[in-house]
């Protein structure tokens, strides 16, 4: 089998393989493909043909691989599963943002265009397909309901919809988190999570005419324990929770 040859495929992408962790595993007829220096997996999951893809951090990296996805996969729309910094009020670890739209809280071309805005683009941020995220923030609500976060000890977990902020910088002290939060409230954007790759994907699928939603689990607050919560949030938690909730959204989209 070739990219070309097969079924035209949902792609499911994270920064991190860790955030991937055990979805190879569940694939059916998997075939693996290297391209633009990466590993993409192409098989079927609950229902649905997907091809899975691991990005690596930032957003040039994620604009490569997305790009992939589209030409060299075809994908017919693309999901993102990993993990975020709280920025928003009442947004806390173990909790689950759905992105409703992405601004890049690090893009300043001005005095040509106002801060955050895309040259060229007339715009600021970009939105995600409401279908698919509708269907994710289903599945997140019904994983929830579930009871695996409070099982890992996150008894009031809720899930939010709301703007994600993208950035080639890793948040995580107070006073730079409470700084961009303000900035960017400041320019109208309430921002509710911060990570480094979602703006990019939202930007390559709104060029490509590609459906894009986004998922992120909570792992901490982007401040002065962020680095140290990170690690093992994603490995014990974020991951295992990623796949219950990429298992609920397939099956939705099976059953539509």
């Amino acid at each position: 089998m070739t990219p070309e040859s097969a079924p035209t495929p949902i792609a499911i992408l994270s920064a991190l393989p860790q955030e991937q962790r055990g979805l190879i595993e569940l694939l059916h007829s998997p075939c693996r493909f290297r391209h633009a220096n990466r590993d993409f997996w192409v098989g079927g999951l609950h229902g649905q043909q997907v091809v899975l893809a691991v990005s690596k951090i930032g957003k040039v990296a994620a604009a490569t691989t997305a790009t992939a996805l589209i030409e060299r996969f075809g994908a017919r729309g693309i999901v993102f599963t990993g993990v975020a910094g709280g920025l928003g009020a009442g947004v806390e670890v173990g909790d689950v943002v759905v992105a409703t739209d992405f601004v890049q809280h690090d893009l300043d071309a001005s005095p040509l265009y106002p801060r955050y805005e895309l040259p060229l683009y007339g715009r600021t941020r970009i939105d995600c397909d409401a279908y698919l995220s509708g269907l994710l923030y289903q599945a997140s609500c019904t994983a929830l309901a579930g009871g695996f976060l409070v099982a890992h000890g996150f008894c009031h977990s809720r899930v939010h919809r709301g703007l994600v902020a993208s950035g080639d910088r890793f948040v995580c002290g107070v006073e730079e988190s409470h700084r961009l939060r303000d900035l960017m409230a400041q320019a109208g954007h309430e921002v509710q999570a911060v990570e480094m790759e979602g703006a990019a994907v939202a930007q390559v699928c709104l060029d490509y005419g590609v459906p894009f939603a986004a998922m992120r689990t909570i792992s901490d607050r982007a401040d002065d324990s962020a680095h140290a919560d990170f690690p093992n949030f994603v490995e014990t938690t974020a991951s295992p929770y990623a796949r219950l909730i990429m298992r609920e959204f397939l099956e939705l989209l099976s059953s539509r």
